[in-house]
């Protein structure tokens, strides 16, 4: 009987050890890899064009020399591949969750999950709307809005002497995605300050160079006449480049071509008179990320938008500062 209670009372302290170890630690997470090193979970976008994939060398090099455990999930464009990566990384009770929404919307339940857990989460690059209070501690990215004003305002003074309607069609990024409706804005209202300027089409591209290639051809055979391409990416700016080549135009000169992002390949095609225009947009991220991760699990404050300075470029700019271009 003396036996069967000690094992009894052995297997009763190993079940409440178990119970007390199972949940976070306080100030988020359960203290992170070995010897208290911070984890970080983050669930990335995909890889659909030049500036993710630098975004995502930044945020790995970054984890690399800050000595942050990075768990990283690659999405694939998907909602859903997001979502269960998030709740992958609370279960796993990592210190911090970062990641940059696929879409603005449907974010509650599992933003809520990581709140409950006591895990602090960092939005980069791409924003939510969600109703639900303190989930999420920070937002490190650019200004989408004054980035499709910036391109606007540039087309404004381009076309400010035109003497008739100037047609632009515009390519969007994915239907949904924070950038892709804040860049819209922002070129919206730019260009409302002179009405000669005129959006004939709008479609979205799901910021891809083969997605914008391929509206760009259905814009060309619609419209026997386009002055400018607002392409809401380098990428879909590329492609809508291929497309008027193959049309027997070119790009630069008889189509203008503005963009967004101001990658290695976009400020190519600015130097070499292809593109007229780039707004950026900074992908080099990760080490204001992981200063900032530190920060919320350490407890200390952050303000609740960081927001990343970007240039702007025109042809003899990008020539200029092509050489030492880092992404």
């Amino acid at each position: 009987m003396i036996g069967i209670l000690k094992a009894a009372a052995a297997i009763a302290s190993v079940g409440l050890l178990a119970a007390c170890g199972s949940g976070p630690a306080p100030g988020g997470g359960s203290g992170g890899g070995d010897g208290g090193q911070l984890t970080m979970g983050f669930s990335q976008v995909g890889a659909e064009s030049g500036w993710r994939t630098a975004n995502t060398k930044s945020i790995q090099d970054a984890a690399a020399a800050a000595g942050v455990n990075l768990k990283f999930s690659d999405a694939g464009g998907e909602q859903e591949n997001q979502i269960s990566a998030i709740r992958s990384f609370v279960q796993q009770r990592v210190n911090v969750i970062a990641f940059s929404p696929v879409v603005r919307t449907g974010w509650d339940a599992v933003l809520l999950e990581a709140k409950n857990a006591g895990i602090p989460v960092i939005l980069t690059d791409r924003a939510v709307d969600t109703q639900e209070k303190d989930v999420y501690k920070t937002f490190l990215g650019a200004d989408f809005v004054e980035e499709g004003r910036r391109a606007g305002d540039w087309v404004v003074k381009q076309y400010a002497s035109a003497p008739g309607p100037v047609n632009i069609v515009q390519l969007e990024g994915t239907t949904g995605a924070d950038p892709a409706i804040e860049r819209k804005t922002g070129f919206a209202d730019a260009i409302a300050a002179n009405p000669n300027l005129r959006v004939i089409a709008s479609q979205s591209g799901d910021f891809t160079r083969s997605g914008g290639k391929q509206v760009m051809e259905a814009f060309l055979k619609a419209n026997p006449k386009i002055d400018l391409v607002f392409a809401q990416n380098d990428d879909m700016g590329l492609g809508a480049m291929e497309a008027i080549e193959a049309a027997g135009l070119t790009p630069g000169k008889d189509v203008q071509i503005v963009a967004v992002d101001a990658t290695h390949d976009g400020m190519q095609a600015l130097a070499d008179g292809k593109f007229n225009y780039i707004v950026e947009c900074n992908p080099l991220l990760g080490p204001q990320l992981m200063d900032l991760a530190k920060k919320v699990v350490a407890g200390e404050p952050v303000p609740p938008r960081v927001v990343t300075p970007d240039e702007a470029f025109d042809q003899q700019q990008a020539a200029a500062v092509l050489p030492d271009r880092k992404y």
